[in-house]
């Protein structure tokens, strides 16, 4: 293993020197040129790896709802390739979320080609799961900054971007709410109770709870050990307190028309017509379109009444990136294979066929995108979101805390113990 590992690394390295210098028949640089060496480069890497069949043997990780999808990437892939190389792909499922834990359990038998959420990206890294991406500047030129800074750790590309859209909004029903309504929490609820409906937020999850603290002053994050966090979601002196934010949860919760539940609970609701407003991501987009038809909209997060006045939702924003195993037998191959899923015309394919947003940047400004209401709604959250860096222990005392709040405080303790006991948590060492 550490034999052909090493001859990978000298191969990655002589491409890496190629694609810099590479050249069109002028004497310039060309993406053409750069394409072609690399490829060149890739057959000889799989030279060396081959097994008696002559086959490239490729594991792709991928979500269960990706699988169609992926059968076209891969079959194209296979046909533009032929000729070069014997192919024996196997596209497995792995949850985006779980790619890592099951990653670092297992390198050297793990995807060769992985999809995996931007924020598990320090950790593989640190792992030696992943390596410095080879053609990093075109890649850097073809996405967009934020999805090119999520998939980069200390100035150094180490994946591919692949999604810039990660992260959640409003979907509505318009049958139902006007453009002033869906601007304010307690405008949704208000529509939604004078119509026996519901408006859904999941509180369950510390992903989507950040909305309600993320805006107000109260600050979250990691330190700079990478591990541990820091949080004064507790704070009691500031413009906005951590039990002031606790105190418009459990006004939000006590309204008859709010329900907290996670994204199967919501696209039910939506199924069925008893939820006509809901805070998920663009993955429903589809299933929500299908359900409400020509009613179907979107709209950034609303503002909610904190401490005396309305206060803009925050979110998480996040970004799915494709990796390639440092212990892959076939590196190079794997590469290739990464950039082809991750290309404007496959993240077109995906946008099309999973109604996912694109970060490629050409990709992201197709008239069809740009017409996405999901899409325009991301869009608009962006300017009040954030790249989650956060700890493990960020997520269960959240949850414990918040779960609390959404069923109006039945464990009866006092706000302020319970904010200290969940910040406690949060920074654990």
């Amino acid at each position: 293993m550490e034999i052909l590992r090493k001859k990978r690394m000298l191969l990655c390295a002589a491409a890496v020197c190629t694609v810099l210098c590479g050249c069109g028949a002028n004497g310039e640089y060309t993406e053409k040129s750069a394409n072609a060496a690399i490829d060149s480069k890739a057959v000889q890497s799989s030279n060396l790896n081959k097994s008696a069949s002559g086959k490239v043997s490729l594991v792709v990780w991928g979500a269960e709802e990706d699988k169609e999808l992926y059968a076209q990437m891969l079959e194209r892939f296979q046909e533009n390739y032929k000729g070069q190389a014997e192919f024996d792909i196997t596209y497995a499922v792995q949850g985006e979320t779980n790619c890592k834990d099951a990653l670092i359990g297992d390198l050297e038998g793990g995807a060769d080609v992985f999809t995996f959420a931007d924020d598990q990206l320090n950790t593989l890294v640190a792992a030696g799961a992943l390596e410095p991406v080879q053609n990093a500047d075109a890649i850097r030129a073809e996405n967009l900054e934020g999805a090119v800074e999520a998939a980069t750790v200390n100035n150094t590309l180490y994946a591919y971007p692949l999604t810039a859209d990660n992260g959640y909004f409003l979907y509505y029903n318009k049958q139902y709410f006007s453009d002033e309504d869906v601007q304010t929490m307690d405008g949704l609820l208000k529509v939604a109770a004078e119509h026996g409906k519901k408006v859904t937020m999941d509180w369950s999850s510390g992903w989507y709870v950040y909305a309600l603290f993320g805006n107000t002053g109260l600050t979250v994050g990691l330190e700079d050990n990478g591990i541990t966090n820091f949080c004064t979601w507790n704070a009691v002196d500031g413009a906005v307190k951590g039990i002031d934010v606790a105190e418009a949860m459990l006004a939000i919760a006590q309204q008859p028309s709010f329900l907290s539940t996670d994204d199967s609970g919501f696209m039910a609701g939506v199924q069925d017509g008893s939820v006509i407003a809901g805070v998920s991501g663009v993955w429903n987009a589809i299933a929500v379109e299908q359900a409400w038809g020509e009613n179907y909209a979107a709209a950034k997060l609303p503002t909610y009444t904190c401490a005396g006045r309305q206060i803009q939702m925050a979110s998480f924003s996040g970004y799915k990136l494709v990796g390639v195993n440092a212990y892959s037998q076939e590196y190079l191959w794997a590469s290739r294979l990464a950039e082809w899923i991750t290309s404007e015309e496959n993240q077109s394919l995906r946008f099309a066929m999973r109604g996912q947003g694109p970060s490629n940047t050409k990709a992201a400004a197709s008239a069809s995108v740009q017409h996405s209401p999901a899409i325009a709604a991301l869009l608009e959250q962006s300017e009040y979101a954030s790249l989650q860096r956060i700890g493990g222990k960020f997520w269960e005392p959240v949850q414990r805390f918040s779960e609390n709040m959404a069923a109006g405080n039945r464990t009866g303790q006092a706000l302020q113990e319970q904010l200290d006991n969940m910040v406690e948590g949060i920074t654990a060492q």
